[in-house]
Parts: structure tokens; sequence; C-alpha cells
């Protein structure tokens, strides 16, 4: 068990850091200086890792890191620039695997504790990139489907955001997460299959 946890380590730890530094670099070249000022645009895990949302990523496969802090109002176009800002984590967690999956078709790794590593950290980044796509608070797909509605309809999504978050907690409670997940992880895996075949 302690085996299978060493080894799911990198592969979670080059996702959640990615995907974070991510968000706040792209807000950094938008105009928004938050996530700097924060200590934010940094690879450090530990200006990352939220303690108990990694454990849960751990044994459970669902948690969560600090959100990178973003100030919208710092944008040029506030609308574009958060659908851009949420879309750099996910994309980002697509590049990794990509290069991933580029690294373990070439056939130079013939270790096969690597080779294992390289396999956990390819469906950890998919995993998180699809995870995040999807349309619920907190997730980045929430901003980006907040972002593209009218401004009045916009403040209400909002408003009520929190109480949104229920439906989240629902759907991985009650494990119909994993029956939306699968069609678009399997997809993914399959695009990249392609793209690297």
């Amino acid at each position: 068990m302690k085996y299978n946890y060493l080894l799911n380590l990198p592969g979670l730890l080059v996702a959640i850091i990615i995907h974070e530094f991510s968000h706040g670099y792209m807000a950094y070249l938008l105009g928004d200086n938050t996530a700097k000022e924060s200590g934010r645009l940094t690879l450090n895990p530990f200006k990352h890792l939220d303690i108990v949302g990694f454990v849960f990523l751990l044994l459970f496969r669902f948690g969560w890191a600090k959100p990178v802090p973003i100030n919208p109002y710092n944008f040029k176009k506030r609308k574009r620039d958060t659908i851009l800002v949420s879309l750099a984590g996910p994309f980002s967690n697509f590049i990794v695997a990509i290069i991933i999956g580029f690294v373990i078709s070439s056939g130079i790794i013939t270790n096969s504790i690597l080779f294992n590593v390289l396999i956990i950290m390819l469906w950890y980044n998919i995993m998180l990139g699809v995870f995040n796509l999807l349309p619920f608070p907190p997730l980045d797909g929430s901003k980006i489907l907040a972002s593209l509605l009218p401004s009045k309809y916009e403040h209400a999504f909002y408003k009520y955001e929190r109480y949104l978050y229920l439906i989240l907690i629902l759907l991985i409670a009650t494990n119909t997460i994993d029956k939306i997940l699968s069609p678009f992880i399997d997809f993914s895996l399959n695009l990249l299959i392609k793209i690297i075949s």
C-alpha cells in the first residue's frame, strides 16, 4: 500500500503544481499581479498544496489544492481573460500528458518503476484536466460557464455559487462523478494515443 502511494506521489505533485502555476502565470500575462504578489508564481509544491485536499487526492483520487488568487478586475477584458486563466490550468495538464505520452511511446524508459510512475503521472494529468473542466463550482469549468453568461446571469451564478458546490459534493459522495468523468477521460486517452502514434 505504501509503495503504491509513493508511486502516486510524483504524478499528483506534478499535476497539481503545473495546474496552479499555469493559472497564476496566465493571469500575470494578462495584467493581474495578484498571484505573483502572493508568491504563487512558483513550482514550489508547498506554496500550492492544501494538506487535506492533497490527502484526499492521494486516498480517494478527488481533492483540491490552494486556489490561486486572481483579481479579474485587473484584466483588460474581464470575461475573456477569466476564461483564458480558467483554461490555462486544465490545458497545462493536457500538455504535460502529451509530453509524457511521447516519452513513454519512445521506448527510452526501461526502468519498470519509472515507467509506472510516468503512467500514473499521465493519468493524473488527464484526470485533473478533465475534472476541472466540469461546470460545477469551485472548478475551473464553472468560471468558464459564468463568464459566458450575460452579466446579470453571471452575477446570479456567483451569488448562489456556494449552494451550487453541493452539486459537486453530491456527485462525489454518490460516486456519480466517476460515471460522468469516465467517458471524457477515455476520450482524452484515446485522443492522446492518436496524437503520439
